[in-house]
């Protein structure tokens, strides 16, 4: 058994992670002037270059605006955001998952996978097919909640590569953290013979090229655990 080498985070991380915590909290609303670079680093006791580093991977994650003359104030990450705003907020105390954040990664997951799995009907050969079958059949042969989580998420991907659109595997990548995690949770109370059957019926509509009966099981899936009567919500 091999194991990996541990590392703290850098001095540049830890700024990163404290004004990012600060801003989705609440504590640093959209459109706080910060303190200049001089002052953060005095207060916070790192360096000037740490600052400044840490303040350009904030603006590229979307949650800092630097203005040039004027500083760098809280942007509005909401409305002008990417997806390394979405990784991040995903990734926001240790991936825990509000009620709120949970019901919303399930809504836009029910808009994506209606695209998929239109475009998957439409589109993929038999042979394409093929290999997501093998990937379902993976996920029946896992041990533990985490691994059959891991399994469904590389289905799922390989869904979204199936189809044909460019942009929607990227999209279902940066959604990985969380999905992993609530399949995992899934799997915890209702058992991985509950995530094979509900991916193995929706495979067997796909197969047979069922439009409107695949549209109408992600529907029934995926609104349970929305609306909460196949509960997957933190409590």
């Amino acid at each position: 058994m091999e194991f990996e080498k541990l590392s703290a985070p850098s001095l540049k991380d830890l700024f990163v992670q404290q004004l990012r915590g600060m801003i989705l909290s609440g504590e640093l609303a959209v459109g706080t002037q910060l303190p200049p670079e001089r002052e953060l680093a005095q207060q916070m006791q790192v360096s000037r270059a740490v600052v400044n580093g840490g303040m350009a991977e904030l603006a590229k994650q979307g949650f800092v605006e630097v203005r040039p003359r004027q500083g760098a104030v809280v942007a509005d990450y909401r409305r002008h955001g990417n997806l390394d705003t979405l990784i991040a907020i995903m990734e926001y105390q240790g991936g825990i998952l509000g009620r709120e954040e949970v019901r919303s990664i399930l809504e836009v997951r029910m808009a994506l996978e209606h695209l998929a799995v239109s475009n998957v009907i439409r589109r993929a050969s038999d042979e394409a097919l093929d290999r997501l079958g093998s990937l379902l059949a993976a996920i029946a042969e896992c041990d533990t909640p985490a691994q059959a989580a891991e399994a469904a998420w590389n289905y799922q991907h390989e869904l979204a590569l199936v189809s044909g659109n460019r942009i929607l595997p990227l999209i279902y990548y940066s959604f990985k953290a969380p999905v992993i995690t609530l399949w995992t949770r899934f799997c915890r109370l209702y058992g991985i013979e509950a995530l094979c059957r509900n991916t193995e019926k929706l495979y067997d509509l796909i197969r047979a090229r069922d439009h409107e009966g695949a549209a109408r099981w992600v529907d029934e899936y995926l609104g349970q655990a929305i609306s909460g009567s196949q509960q997957i919500y933190s409590e």
